[in-house]
């Protein structure tokens, strides 16, 4: 693979993998503590993402202690922390009393700058790729539609510290459009373009949000018209590919080797729930990008 194409997983403890990138078995939390080292020794992963970000700050020194379990030329793909992208709060239990109430830190950069993107500066150094902000499907009306939702985008990137790649993953389709893309290219962010059933196609994605130069990044995460804990009992324990999703691999493809001409770096990430193992996946993706 080229150096400027970095392909990785969403994260690295499943003992399923055991053939695949491991070779003995190993419990998630054994693998939580000790599978990094090995998930980077594999030729093709040369990024991962790290989803913990998503629901705790982790300390620089927490962030610093992954870093030094992986080469000089490793990545991590950081998931920002979820109080900054979800405007209500879902009915899940982890939220407790919070269920239904509005988030006083939606779009706050303050919070997430002190939590999460100082400290991924600070313990990840050079091992620090984008910085993913996803936000989840939400009510329409609490995002205030695609314009209303652009201002306070901008607001929120601008108030960010410079330095990052910062990537916003949508969920809700109607966000694909031309203020949200602008806003995006103003900020000097880029669209994290998202296979998901919530959103259209990636390369559709590409055309609605892509306004301006930057890196190609890309989270392949559920495939049509499955829902995320059907997918991890149909595909458990992700050791081979269940439902082979050959246009999205096509279309993944087409896209890094256009970043590729005009010049910029990718970053595709994959799930096990996109078409049942993502080491399996990545080694397809590979052949494809190897065989043009």
């Amino acid at each position: 693979m080229p150096a400027d194409v970095r392909l990785g997983t969403s994260s690295w403890s499943f003992p399923g993998w055991r053939g695949l990138v491991y070779d003995r078995d190993a419990t998630p939390a054994q693998l939580a503590r000790l599978g990094l080292r090995a998930y980077a020794a594999h030729p093709l992963f040369r990024t991962v993402g790290l989803d913990r970000t998503f629901y705790a700050p982790m300390t620089p020194a927490a962030l610093a202690d992954l870093a030094a379990q992986v080469p000089a030329t490793f990545r991590f793909v950081v998931k920002a922390l979820e109080t900054a992208t979800v405007a209500v709060f879902p009915r899940h239990a982890r939220y407790g009393a919070q269920v239904g109430q509005p988030n006083p830190l939606f779009l706050d950069p303050e919070p997430v700058a002190a939590e999460l993107v100082r400290p991924a500066i600070a313990g990840l150094g050079t091992a620090l790729g984008p910085i993913v902000f996803q936000l989840p499907p939400q009510p329409p009306d609490r995002l205030g539609g695609p314009a209303r939702f652009a201002m306070r985008l901008r607001a929120f990137l601008r108030g960010l510290p410079s330095g990052p790649t910062y990537a916003v993953e949508l969920r809700n389709r109607e966000l694909a459009a031309p203020d949200v893309a602008r806003t995006l290219a103003d900020c000097g962010a880029v669209p994290c373009l998202t296979v998901h059933p919530t959103m259209p196609a990636v390369d559709v994605q590409a055309d609605a949000l892509t306004m301006s130069a930057g890196p190609l990044v890309v989270r392949w995460m559920l495939g049509a018209g499955q829902e995320y804990d059907a997918a991890r009992e149909r595909y458990a324990p992700f050791d081979r590919l269940v439902d082979p999703d050959p246009a999205t691999r096509a279309a993944i493809v087409a896209l890094v080797r256009g970043a590729r001409r005009a010049g910029h770096a990718s970053w595709v990430v994959v799930n096990n729930k996109a078409e049942g193992s993502a080491p399996a996946s990545i080694v397809e993706l590979a052949r494809a990008l190897a065989s043009g």
